[in-house]
């Protein structure tokens, strides 16, 4: 029997038998998939007669629900006014206290290394936004009860901009910016 046949066969009968213990349990997240944060704020759907009713696909369906759900979605928006208000933030008091570690010059835009951390007290959410890019919300992270508050991530940037860090404390948002500097082609001029 080759090697390869052998464990395919064995790899999948293994994740089998841990999905039917229960131990194991197969979950895909896509974005199509993403429910909206406040149930209120979805439209109300279309309640259609069965005598008068067409049959939809179920691909078209899913995608006009996967549209409508991540309208208001702040990793949709397109300006970093749009970003904010998607976050509900209306405007982050910048903090010295609010830590960034990023380049001064990126090479490679498309893998930016940068570190947020913070030393306020109860820091529930963190998080990334790139001023000029075409999506600006670049990460979120939540952190639980008694977790350090420290995230490090590699962002896309498209060109030159402000990378703002957010940190939530209780009702108030504190941020911190950087410039970081996007080289074309990783020339360094």
């Amino acid at each position: 029997m080759k090697r390869r046949v052998f464990l395919q066969s064995t790899l999948a009968s293994g994740a089998a038998s841990m999905t039917g213990l229960g131990l194991l349990v197969p979950h895909l997240a896509l974005a199509e998939d993403a429910k909206p944060a406040d149930p209120a704020k979805t439209e109300p759907t279309k309640v259609e007669e069965p005598a008068k009713a067409e049959a939809k696909p179920a691909e078209a369906a899913k995608t006009e629900t996967a549209a409508a759900s991540t309208e208001s979605s702040p990793f949709t928006a397109t300006s970093y006014e749009d970003a904010l208000k998607g976050l509900n933030i209306a405007t982050p008091e910048e903090s010295d206290k609010v830590l960034i570690k990023a380049p001064e010059i990126a090479e490679n835009g498309a893998v930016v290394p940068v570190t947020i951390s913070t030393t306020l007290e109860g820091a529930t959410q963190m998080g990334l936004l790139i001023k000029n890019n075409p999506t600006p919300l670049a990460a979120i992270f939540t952190m639980g009860e008694g977790t350090e508050p420290n995230a490090t991530t590699r962002i896309k940037m498209a060109k030159t901009s402000d990378v703002v860090a957010f940190v939530k404390v209780g009702d108030k948002t504190y941020s911190a910016k950087q410039e970081v500097k996007v080289t074309l082609g990783g020339c360094g001029g």
